[in-house]
């Protein structure tokens, strides 16, 4: 048989058995969703920025999800057409002649040529779409509204919110790529079903390793010296006083004496530190193992944490990266008091209001039932506090009373997720040791070695203390910084 009858005989049976309700649904579902597509992706193209999630749900999945059902039923109703035929022994031996050269017919062929080349376009324009948005901050942090909330407003608030999500979570590759949706799918059953944990596990136990994604753009290698820090906060007495702490952080990296400082002694020339935590948040760390200049690895066991055999057994062992002390690098929360004092450097709390900062990490900490109950609590209990404690300032000063017991309340809704269980200090913050033990994991003074080494925990290892919580330091004065 020639070529060109071989293909005439295909058209003429698939001529035949497209005749029917599930292909023609097919059809105009295709044919329906297409253009409601381009008419959204002109419609999103048109917006001045990222569409509502819901919006992005409707554009990016669900009418690509319907395009896709209808092109899968063109071919599943000529199947079903055929198997119903066949199995009535109706199938005819000689399927009904088309007359090719009859313009109506061309032009039918013509149009399912121009559609189907369309919808190739279509199909592959909104797999592209598709992947991108569910790629983007905008639906990893907003679609999943109440599991993701706590993450996203942290996420808003830090350095990294110019950041997308999966340029951390990710990384480059299509390996990686494939196992984020697969654990994506996972998500997606725990949100429906509500199977969740709450609050969100930290930290993240199958997160890419930081050199593949941090070091992306953070090169512990090239980091070298010494950052002057300043920072304030203020006491709980009237004036509100303020107080500062000076510090030279020692970040050190490559020197001529070799790796010196933070960076430097713990992440040079590759993963000098392992250890092994017994608890899931990381937090507990009975065993560390330190690689020195000269490759040997010394253990360190700490006197002060009592684990057994099996314990340490079943412990995390893990290689020390990054995230082992920027371990919230994009989704900090605050405490009280350091939230309400960075609000009061910058002006949004007037440290002119007497006692402000201690009536508003009061009233922070009040456990109070839900998210909305809580905002208009607080805006009353300060509003109400300077009315009745302080009248003239209250109508002397009543726009800065009325703007600080606001941004009390911002606090609050930035840091406080009841829904997903998320309050004060629920998530550890590694970086430093002021209000968790962070460096204090280890350099705690008890990891000893079997020959008489300590893993120091001298102040001055890490940084030199400057001026710390002073009114008015001497040294800012004579750096001419006040």
């Amino acid at each position: 048989m020639s070529p060109q009858n071989t293909v005439k005989d295909w058209v003429r049976l698939i001529y035949y058995f497209s005749q029917n309700t599930i292909s023609f649904i097919g059809v105009a579902l295709t044919t329906s969703t297409a253009i409601t597509l381009i008419g959204f992706w002109i419609y999103d193209f048109m917006l001045p920025g990222p569409p509502h999630p819901y919006i992005g749900l409707l554009i990016f999945l669900t009418l690509p999800a319907i395009f896709i059902l209808g092109l899968l039923l063109i071919p599943a109703g000529i199947y079903l057409r055929r198997r119903k035929l066949q199995n009535a022994g109706e199938l005819p031996r000689v399927y009904p002649e088309i007359d090719l050269k009859a313009p109506m017919v061309q032009n039918g062929f013509l149009f399912i040529a121009v559609a189907t080349m369309l919808n190739l376009i279509i199909f592959s324009f909104a797999s592209y779409r598709g992947v991108s948005y569910m790629d983007s901050p905008n639906f990893c942090g907003q679609t999943c509204h109440t599991v993701m909330a706590p993450e996203y407003s942290a996420y808003q608030n830090s350095p990294h919110s110019h950041v997308e999500c999966v340029e951390c979570h990710i990384g480059p590759g299509a390996g990686w790529f494939v196992r984020s949706k697969l654990s994506g799918l996972r998500q997606v059953f725990a949100v429906t079903f509500k199977t969740y944990s709450r609050p969100i596990p930290a930290p993240v136990k199958y997160l890419r390793p930081a050199r593949e994604t941090c070091e992306q753009c953070h090169w512990p290698q090239r980091f070298f010296g010494d950052k002057f820090i300043i920072r304030t906060n203020y006491k709980d007495d009237e004036k509100n006083t303020l107080m500062t702490t000076a510090l030279v952080m020692k970040i050190g990296g490559p020197a001529s004496a070799g790796s010196v400082g933070i960076h430097g002694r713990h992440l040079d020339n590759g993963s000098r530190i392992h250890y092994i935590s017994t608890d899931e948040h990381r937090q507990v760390i009975p065993v560390v193992y330190y690689t020195d200049d000269k490759g040997k690895t010394v253990e360190f066991v700490s006197t002060d944490i009592k684990v057994t055999k099996q314990q340490l057994e079943k412990g995390e062992q893990r290689a020390m990266d990054c995230i082992d002390c920027h371990n919230r690098p994009a989704h900090a929360f605050e405490l009280p008091e350091n939230a309400v004092d960075l609000r009061m450097s910058r002006g949004l709390l007037s440290p002119e209001l007497p006692f402000i900062r201690k009536k508003a990490v009061e009233l922070l900490k009040v456990n109070y039932p839900d998210r909305e109950t809580a905002q208009k609590q607080i805006v009353e209990g300060i509003s109400s506090y300077y009315k009745t404690t302080y009248p003239e300032i209250y109508n002397g000063k009543r726009a800065l009373v009325e703007q600080s017991a606001d941004n009390v309340a911002r606090i609050y809704l930035r840091n406080i997720f009841p829904e997903m269980k998320v309050t004060w200090g629920v998530h550890p913050n590694n970086l430093g040791h002021n209000d968790f033990p962070g460096c204090f994991r280890c350099h705690d003074g008890s990891h000893t070695s079997a020959d008489g080494q300590t893993i120091s925990n001298d102040c001055n290892a890490c940084h030199n203390l400057l001026a710390v919580q002073e009114e008015n330091p001497k040294i800012l004065t004579n750096l001419g910084l006040q």
